[in-house]
This record gives structure tokens, sequence and C-alpha cells, in this order.
């Protein structure tokens, strides 16, 4: 006997909040406002994917290296809807998108050792490793591609299933990779979310989740970390810096101008291993702020998707705000600007760089992270006077020494308290290097190997030795 289905009636309209574009500060627009109680299914269906997922690493491999090539042939449609809700000119949004795809095929490649024990015991022991279960990731708004790879790439590649939360401020670009993406991985092994709080603290906090991945700022940091507690999940995070560059005596002042601007402007600054502090001395002072200010009034801001520009908007309206207090607080204590210094006209959250001196060592805009586009250059006199002062603040991300004496500045970077440093260049990562701060920038380790192993839990099994 036919059957006819049921009628459908239309419920409520699902709740969905508006997606801004920096450039003009005008929603442009919107995406789904996931609500806390919807969780429940999405981390019961990543923990039921899980157990077919984990069991079969070549299958694993395949799909990843494809996930890549998919990347790849939308990179077009991704690189454009980031550059739109995230500002970022338009040849770093298709940088963007490239790293991301070179992160799935970099952890495609990488399988965990089983490793031999040897004990002098008449006994056979090795060292496994197993998945752990559902990841939960959470990324900011400055690299939303990028970082979202960063932290589900490795967790896919071994065996877990990853539920991803981007940032309200950037949700559409990482909404289109996960349909990339899950169009050729098995369903529900990556899902994305998006909404606003309290959807992040019910995902970190909920008892599914057995491994938080979080990108951000050090007080919601510590807030995951307590979350995550309730259920021993456990924890890697990620939470800014406020990186120095201590230029020595020696330093080729203009041979390393325009690395030193980008290092300290790229992104408008919303890059969390950025220079945010400069230390120069006093004797070669006014001639690095005059290089870089002329570097800081000539480079062309606007829209991203203007083949032109060359630095783009500040991300969103409460980070602008930020940048602008900052610096009106450094200004109201003495500083100088030697170049922008304030908002510029027109629409859009836009920011002139910034180039600050007689800066007060203890203003917020050298002791917090301003994560914009913003460099105050601090004068000194003696080496140690540079080197405290760098190390001075709760942060240890990143650093860098910039001088012609290699050895020597090779000799003052071994001795800056942060996870990675560098010489004569800065935030230069390859995916194979361990990424980790010390102090306030972190827990846990991305990146490499150390990323792989990071998701993963050990598991020793002993054996009698043959007869």
């Amino acid at each position: 006997m036919p059957t006819t289905e049921p009628e459908r009636v239309p419920g409520p309209a699902a709740a969905r909040f508006p997606v801004v574009d920096p450039a003009t500060g005008e929603a442009f627009d919107e995406a789904p406002d996931q609500q806390p109680d919807e969780l429940d299914t999405v981390i019961d269906r990543a923990q039921r994917a899980w157990s077919g997922w984990r069991t079969d690493p070549a299958a694993r491999t395949t799909a990843l290296r494809t996930a890549a090539d998919a990347v790849e042939a939308a990179g077009e449609d991704l690189a454009r809807s980031l550059t739109r809700e995230q500002g970022k000119p338009l040849a770093e949004s298709y940088a963007e998108v490239a790293r991301t795809a070179a992160r799935l095929r970099y952890f495609a490649d990488l399988a965990p050792r089983t490793r031999p024990i040897d004990d002098g015991r008449p006994v056979r022991s090795e060292i496994r490793w197993r998945s752990l279960g559902p990841v939960a990731a959470i990324v900011p708004w400055n690299f939303p591609l990028q970082l979202a790879a960063a932290r589900f790439a490795p967790a896919l590649a071994a065996g877990n299933t990853v539920v991803l939360k981007p940032s309200p401020f950037t949700p559409l670009a990482t909404r289109m990779l996960g349909s990339v993406l899950t169009a050729v991985l098995p369903e529900d092994v990556l899902t994305v979310v998006t909404g606003r709080e309290p959807l992040g603290a019910r995902l970190v906090s909920h008892p599914g989740i057995r491994h938080v991945t979080f990108t951000g700022s050090v007080s919601t940091g510590r807030a995951v970390a307590r979350a995550a507690a309730a259920s021993l999940a456990r924890v890697t995070l990620e939470l800014g810096g406020n990186d120095a560059a201590v230029l020595l005596d020696d330093v080729d002042v203009e041979g390393i101008a325009d690395r030193l601007f980008w290092a300290a402007f790229r992104n408008c600054g919303q890059v969390c291993m950025a220079v945010k502090r400069l230390y120069v001395p006093a004797r070669l002072h006014a001639d690095v702020v005059e290089t870089l200010a002329q570097r800081a009034r000539t480079v062309a801001v606007g829209p991203g998707l203007d083949p032109t520009t060359e630095l783009g908007p500040v991300n969103n309206a409460p980070q602008l705000a930020r940048v602008e207090d900052l610096t009106r607080q450094a200004l109201a204590d003495g500083a100088r600007a030697a170049a922008g210094g304030h908002r510029l006209d027109g629409p859009g959250y836009f920011f002139a760089p910034t180039v600050l001196v007689d800066v007060p060592p203890d203003s917020p805009v050298v002791t917090r992270e301003q994560f914009g586009p913003v460099l105050p250059v601090l004068p000194y006199r003696s080496l140690d006077e540079a080197v405290e002062a760098a190390n001075g603040t709760g942060f240890g991300l990143g650093g860098s020494v910039w001088g012609t004496d290699l050895d020597r500045a090779e000799a003052v970077a071994e001795r800056l308290d942060c996870g990675t440093a560098w010489v004569n260049h800065h935030a230069e990562l390859s995916l194979a290097q361990p990424f980790a701060g010390v102090k306030d920038s972190g827990v846990g380790v991305a990146g490499g190997p150390w990323g792989l192993y990071g998701n993963l839990q050990p598991f020793v099994l002993h054996r009698p030795p043959e007869a």
C-alpha cells in the first residue's frame, strides 16, 4: 500500500548572527548561532565516528592527502571569503590557504612509532600509541584557516575526531573549509560549529571531549583549562605573546629594515609571534625609528580585496578599541608617535601603522600584547639591560636578535626566555619544528611530531619471551 510522507511544518528559524567586513564596518553575511545543547548530538556523533577512524592508519593517510588536494582546489573561494571577513590582503589569504593544505599533507605522512623497551628484563615490552577520542579545537580570528589546520591536522592524523569552533568574527571561511573537508573525509570525523558564547564554554567543558586545543588570550586560556579540568581532558593552549626584538650595535639598519618592519606589522600586527617591542642601542635609536617610520608612513593601507593593499584593517571593533586605548594611554604618558598614532578617517577598522618613541618602559603598550599595528621602539645602554627588559614580561612565545656577528647574536638569542628565538628574522616556522611558549604564553607543544604525539596516549604492552 503506498504511503505518503507527512507534511513537514516549518519550525522557528534557526538563530544566526551577523558577520562584519572589517574594511567597511558593516555586516555582509550571517552564520549559524548554534546553541550549547546542540553539542550533545555533535559530540556523540564524533564519538561514534572515532571507532572507525582510529583503526586504519593507511586510510587516514589517504584521506588527509585527498583533503589537502581538495583545499587547494577550493583555494580561490576560500581566500576571498577569508579576506572578506578577516581583512588581510588577498595575497596573504592565498598563502594561508596554501599553508592549510601543506599542514594536512605533512601530517598525513606522519605516523607514531612503536618502540621496544630495553630494560634488561627477560620480558618483551613495547610502547604503542592510541588516539584520545573527540578533540575540541577553538581557534581565533587572526589566522582562522591556518590555525584551524594546526589543531585539526595532527589530531586527525593521530586517529582522533575533531569538533572545530572558529571565532564568531571569522566563521565563514572556516565553515567553507569544513564543507570542503567533510566532502572527502568520513562522516562526522570533522565537524565545524559556529556560534557565540556560551557555545565555546560548553564545548571545552563537555564530558565527551578528551583533548581541548585552544589558541587565544591568557585570561580565556585559563578559563579553558579550568573548564577542561572537570573531565580531566588534556589541554594544549597557545596563549599569545609579547615578542621582543633586540638589535645589536653592529646591526645593518637599512639591510634589515624591511624584514623587521614586516615582522612587526604583517597581518596588521595581528600575529601572536609578531615583534611587539623593539630594543635598540641608544646611538642607533634615531636611525632605526626614522627608517621604520618612513615605511609606516608609505605602506599602502586599504581593503584586502584591493590588489594594491599591503596592510589591511584591524579585524574587529573591540580589537580596534584596544589598540586605540593602548596608544592613547602611551601618548598621554609622554610617548610620541614618529608615525601614525591614530585611527584612519573613513569606514572600517583602519588604524595608521604606528611607531612610538619616548615610551615609558612600564607603559601597557610595552607590557601587554597590543595585537595591532603599533610598535614601541625603546633605547638601551647595555646589552644586559636589553635582555632583562626583553625577558621582563609574563609572556614567552618568541623573540629575536639582529646583528652582523651571527655567533654573538646567537649567544644573545640563547638568553631570551621564550619558546623560539630567531637571528636576523622573526616568526618564521617550519611544519617540522615544535612550537611552544613558556610562562603565560602556553601549555603543551604543537607542530612537527610533537604535535602528533600530543594527540596520542602511550599504551605499554608486555609479553613473556618466546619459549
